[in-house]
């Protein structure tokens, strides 16, 4: 009775345990849902990025970039985009997350997919009910780890051909030695014993080989459900992308069957479970999940497709709500007008990552060239124009109070460095960056948008004028807009024919120095570099003799 007392304790114990367990994960869950509702528009609490998480997160791009122009890694690092990413990143799915940086550099071409992505974004935008649900489907989808879904697919090949033939043969010599035992007892035991000896050696050789591959699977297996799901939705503004999306996971029925035997959470995790200590050791003996896993393995190569297709799928939507979010925090934004010609008109413009921004406008269909001194706003107003592209073709929302422009192949060529890997000094880094420009002007197909800061800064004064009046000029084209800034005023009468002049201004005031980083046009007029040296308190006589020299070069043309 004692006994009876204890055993009973204990279950009911477990019993508890198990209940409590139940009860916080509902607890944990309704708390995720309710934040969802009254929090749309707050960032995710996530650690900050790592360079090898953005590694990771780029290889659904890397994968899909070869299919249309892209932001390429040099505007994408000008522009600090990695930055701008983590701002509107509200996906809680490697789905999502890597399906949104795609996103963000691939600029759309066509201005009939803008009509559908600003139907989809409304549709969540209008319907939080609708967005919570699917929101709390891809959570519950979540993220693959330390790598991507496609660092697993890419590897598949490294398996090579595998077959169950030879599981099957073992397991057929295990019934021989069954049967054997009605012959001779001895051999039949022996036969057995070799048989089952040699299945569990191989079984943990073969088991080590498929286990990184077996997380991809899982990943999958929680696509599948998640779109399973996402079925019996409401599916009124995405009834094209569902029913695609059933059809996909329709294929991928063999993956999903008896999956159990491969997936099992305790599966050699020692939990004491008779009956999964029993599947351990059927495992091991018959090597059902090897088996299992071939056939898995066969079917996510016949379907690298569909899953490719249902991965797209379900970021594009994820996607789509985190640039509702993105509008819904930010308030301040505009959808953009989108033109055939080549001019870009935007008004209050700002840039996303300041704070208190000053807005600015500009209107041209032609170059423009900015000038002014260091930290005047020259670098900031170029990323701030490109940024308001780039998010016009890709989030069509646009961090400006009004936005008109072509639809554009756009790069940039600004913020350069040596490169000490590859042996260039800043100069050759330069002029490649800018040949690859060039020659995207010089391709048929879109116009191309291009922003250049201090053109060719790494090389003298003689040589860098006459060079970059000649780039600039290649660079004024019916095919192609330019924003360029120079220190170099000699620039703006030497292309003034091609560009409109626009410049930056400060003051100094009480010995200090006061930017209003406020476009204004025309060329700079004011020299303020030297004055700028007394302010940061250099000696008088340096100042002085620095003065007398420019004078006399202004004067004369000569410095001596």
């Amino acid at each position: 009775m004692e006994y009876l007392v204890l055993a009973l304790t204990i279950f009911g114990f477990i019993v508890l345990i198990m209940l409590k367990g139940l009860y916080d994960e509902r607890k944990r869950k309704q708390r995720f849902i309710n934040r969802l509702k009254n929090h749309y528009g707050e960032l995710p609490e996530r650690e900050p990025y790592r360079p090898e998480d953005f590694e990771r997160i780029s290889h659904y791009f890397r994968r899909h970039e070869a299919e249309g122009f892209h932001i390429d890694d040099i505007t994408w690092n000008d522009l600090n985009m990695n930055s701008l990413f983590e701002r509107m990143n509200y996906t809680f799915s490697a789905a999502g997350e890597e399906y949104l940086y795609y996103l963000l550099r691939t600029p759309s071409k066509e201005k009939e997919y803008f009509d559908i992505l600003e139907t989809h974004i409304g549709f969540f935008m209008e319907h939080g009910e609708e967005r919570v649900r699917y929101q709390t489907l891809f959570a519950e989808l979540g993220k693959t780890g330390k790598y991507s879904i496609y660092d697993y697919l890419d590897y598949l090949d490294v398996l090579g051909e595998r077959d169950n033939n030879r599981h099957f043969l073992a397991i057929g010599l295990m019934f021989l030695s069954l049967l054997l035992l009605t012959v001779s007892v001895p051999l039949g035991v022996m036969l057995f014993i070799l048989v089952v000896c040699r299945n569990i050696i191989s079984y943990f050789k073969e088991k080590n080989e498929i286990e990184p591959y077996i997380t991809s699977f899982g990943y999958i297996l929680r696509l599948i459900h998640c779109v399973e799901k996402m079925e019996r939705l409401p599916s009124d503004a995405l009834h094209e992308q569902l029913a695609e999306l059933k059809e996909c996971r329709r294929k991928m029925g063999r993956f999903q069957s008896g999956s159990y035997i491969i997936m099992s959470s305790s599966r050699m995790n020692a939990t004491g479970n008779p009956l999964e200590v029993l599947m351990d050791y059927l495992r091991m003996t018959l090597h059902l999940d090897l088996i299992k896993f071939n056939q898995m393995l066969s079917e996510v190569r016949k379907n690298i497709g569909e899953i490719d297709r249902m991965l797209t799928l379900c970021g594009y939507v994820e996607s789509v709500i985190a640039i509702g979010a993105y509008r819904t925090a930010t308030e301040e934004y505009c959808i953009p007008e989108f033109t055939d010609g080549v001019e870009l008109k935007i008004d209050g413009m700002y840039h996303p990552l300041i704070d208190h921004p000053v807005k600015n406008s500009i209107g041209t269909n032609g170059g423009v060239l900015l000038t002014g001194s260091n930290a005047s706003g020259k670098s900031t107003f170029l990323k701030t124009v490109a940024v308001n592209a780039i998010f016009a073709q890709t989030i069509h929302t646009c961090p400006a109070d009004r936005y008109r422009g072509g639809l554009y192949r756009i790069l940039s060529s600004m913020t350069l460095r040596d490169d000490l890997s590859g042996g260039d000094s800043y100069y050759i880094v330069e002029i490649k960056s800018l040949k690859r420009i060039l020659s995207a002007a010089a391709e048929k197909g879109r116009p191309v948008l291009c922003f250049v800061d201090e053109v060719l800064r790494g090389t003298n004064t003689v040589e860098r004028i006459a060079a970059s009046t000649q780039i600039l000029r290649s660079l004024s084209g019916n095919h192609v807009l330019c924003f360029a800034a120079t220190h170099d005023i000699e620039l703006t009468h030497l292309l003034a024919d091609r560009y409109h002049n626009y410049h930056f201004e400060e003051e100094i005031i009480d010995n200090d120095v006061v930017f209003n980083y406020s476009l204004r046009k025309g060329r700079a007029t004011t020299r303020n570099a030297i004055r700028l040296l007394s302010v940061m308190g250099y000696q008088e006589d340096i100042i002085r003799e620095a003065e007398q020299l420019a004078a006399h070069f202004l004067k004369s043309g000569t410095w001596l």
